[in-house]
């Protein structure tokens, strides 16, 4: 809910992510001085491809945070397309797919099932 106009393909979201993210993540999210974004053939480590649960939190967290040097500078069209690569990349959309307010939400993400509902409401607080 609340995502903003425009969209984007991993097609535009290559040059951007080489341009703007690829000096910290490599040049194919591979990781270098920080994450790696990008699961390899082992599928090894936590990354978007096989931890994260939404791929809506990967739209909101690069949107506010990224790049890391100047958050929030990305468009909403170059983080969808950077969205979109990395989404490809990690296997989980077609390359040609267009991500948008309502694509994005309907990927589905492996780790989905391995988060669980916050629900604070059940826990009691022990003071």
């Amino acid at each position: 809910v609340g995502l903003p106009p425009g969209s984007g393909t991993s097609a535009q979201g290559a040059p951007i992510f080489l341009a703007k993210c690829a000096h910290c993540h490599g040049l194919n999210g591979e990781g270098g001085l920080n994450d790696r974004l990008v699961t390899g053939e082992d599928g090894s480590g936590r990354t978007i491809g096989n931890y994260w649960p939404y791929a809506t939190t990967l739209f909101d967290y690069t949107r506010r945070a990224m790049p890391y040097d100047q958050p929030g500078s990305l468009t909403d069209e170059e983080v969808y397309s950077v969205s979109a690569w990395l989404l490809f990349k990690n296997g989980l959309i077609a390359e040609d797919a267009v991500m948008d307010a309502t694509s994005l939400p309907q990927v589905v993400m492996p780790g989905r099932d391995r988060f669980v509902p916050d629900d604070r409401e059940r826990f009691t607080v022990v003071r």
